[in-house]
């Protein structure tokens, strides 16, 4: 019986000192199906700062996530966007959105997604393209996400955005 103590013993030792449980995997389709909501905030190098709510829906079909995010920021103004991300293998999406150029590749790393995307600003006749570098991070308990993204005008860095999801 005395073995069975020491055993039990050291594998709550063991327990112990493995520390906590990692973070699930990030999922994009799991995290997003059905409603989540986020506040988030934008700061630019010139002083402009914005703070804002977002409430989202997400819809999955077995392959495309759709993700609308209604927008309202502080002094009023609402916006729509609408991510489509198709996934394309395990740890991958493609994704769109109207006012993105092009397409993003989102790669899944455990906890983490890893996607970059240009945005023109000012559709239209003019033209002002920018470059968000997002990462996104599942807590460890799987209800809550934050996006960070730095912004980038050519080679220069010129804005970051953080939101912070919750489901």
């Amino acid at each position: 019986m005395a073995w069975f103590r020491t055993a039990l013993a050291g594998a709550v030792i063991g327990l112990m000192a493995a520390g906590p449980a990692a973070a699930r995997d990030l999922r994009l389709e799991e995290f997003f199906k059905g409603r989540t909501s986020a506040t988030g905030s934008f700061k630019a190098i010139d002083g402009t700062s914005r703070t804002f709510e977002v409430a989202l829906h997400g819809g999955w079909d077995g392959k495309v996530l759709v993700l609308r995010e209604d927008f309202r920021y502080a002094d009023g103004e609402t916006d729509t966007k609408t991510w489509r991300f198709e996934k394309t293998g395990w740890n991958t999406y493609s994704g769109t959105r109207d006012d993105v150029i092009g397409q993003t590749r989102v790669v899944l790393a455990g906890d983490r997604a890893y996607f970059n995307y240009l945005v023109d600003l000012d559709p239209g006749e003019g033209r002002n393209v920018v470059r968000f570098y997002d990462t996104l991070q599942l807590s460890a308990d799987g209800r809550s996400l934050t996006n960070t993204a730095i912004v980038f005008k050519g080679p220069l860095p010129v804005a970051r955005v953080r939101v912070d999801f919750e489901r």
